[in-house]
């Protein structure tokens, strides 16, 4: 499902993302309280920035970045809604960091990286997802770690989903899988995922929005 920054810019411009439900999720906010987030913070794939917004508002130093300029525009305007006006973001092509260890370097290192549902976007296209886990793993530091929320194959549902078996694949060399366990993704009912919410029957509530199952791993970086 990997997509040219026209068609992320297009969702923003739409406000047809079905990720963008007003809050973080709840994964990312328990991996917070769990103090599994520490030192410099990168949120790939920030979207709306909430994950942003909350670890700025916690005191993080943190970074969004997004392919999509809509994206971080659409950010820009969350954050300073939430009275978060810090929260930082820019503009960033993670998938070409990988391929161009300069670009990778504009950024320098982190100590943890959250990547909320950017990862399974790369789950049919291998080269790709090659390409964004070498650049994630010439962003995190030494002993630093990357959480990866992803929508899991174990039920049906909307958005493109992984097994824990390419998650695994995925991360080989250079990398240590410390948990992979299930959890759960909170999105919403828009043209885009209508469709499908209606085909599996999933249950919605009042406001649209929908729980779905993920997937949540702990991988540090040797």
């Amino acid at each position: 499902m990997t997509q040219t920054a026209e068609f992320w810019n297009s969702v923003y411009d739409d406000d047809t993302a079905p990720w963008v439900i007003g809050e973080p999720q709840p994964a990312i906010v328990a991996l917070e309280q769990e103090g599994r987030i520490t030192g410099r913070v990168l949120d790939p794939g920030t979207g709306a920035g909430e994950h942003t917004i909350l670890l700025t508002r916690l005191g993080y130093d943190v970074l969004g970045v997004d392919l999509s300029p809509s994206a971080v525009a659409y950010a820009q305007r969350n954050a300073a809604g939430k009275g978060v006006p810090a929260a930082r973001f820019r503009v960033f092509d993670a998938v070409r960091a990988g391929r161009e260890p300069e670009v990778a370097a504009e950024l320098g290192v982190f100590d943890t990286i959250v990547d909320s549902a950017l990862f399974h976007i790369f789950g049919d296209d291998p080269a790709t997802r090659a390409d964004y886990v070498r650049a994630l793993h010439a962003l995190c530091t030494p002993g630093g770690f990357v959480h990866v929320l992803a929508l899991s194959t174990v039920e049906p549902g909307f958005g493109p989903r992984i097994s824990d078996t390419l998650i695994r694949e995925s991360f080989g060399a250079g990398w240590e899988l410390e948990e992979l366990r299930p959890d759960r993704y909170h999105g919403r009912v828009t043209e885009l995922t209508a469709e499908e919410v209606a085909k599996h029957g999933l249950t919605t509530t009042a406001d649209g929005a929908v729980d779905t199952a993920a997937w949540l791993a702990r991988i540090r970086r040797l």
